[in-house]
């Protein structure tokens, strides 16, 4: 697993720093975003540092962290019971693209009718 210190997600990941966990793996954690934009907003965070999806081509074992992120996405849901509700992923790729944490991660959100206004 590659870490980057002075990342707060490589933090939370580690357990450096505290969270409402949701779910966890070797390889992913989930946890509960502080600032909701949903009624259910979960980050899904793997925990090998990329900066973004641009970046998992450049080692070896960052280019199975995509699937492994999907497969958590599911999981995700059906604790949550988010399956036949539906819910939405957005991955914010860069800061022109509203990403404000340089770590990849999945945001989901449900709860609420999620409008076409809401990417």
């Amino acid at each position: 697993m590659r870490k980057q210190e002075n990342c707060i997600f490589c933090k939370i990941a580690t357990g450096e720093i505290p969270t409402k966990m949701v779910w966890e793996d070797d390889n992913i954690v989930a946890f509960h975003d502080l600032n909701p934009q949903a009624d259910y907003h979960v980050l899904l965070v793997p925990k090998h540092h990329s900066e973004s999806i641009l970046t998992l081509a450049e080692d070896e074992e960052g280019q199975t962290v995509i699937g492994q992120l999907l497969q958590a996405v599911l999981k995700v849901a059906k604790i949550l019971g988010l399956t036949d509700s539906g819910f939405r992923l957005i991955i914010n790729c860069g800061p022109g693209a509203g990403q404000t944490v340089m770590h990849l991660h999945i945001h989901m959100l449900a709860g609420r009718d999620l409008n076409e206004n809401l990417v």
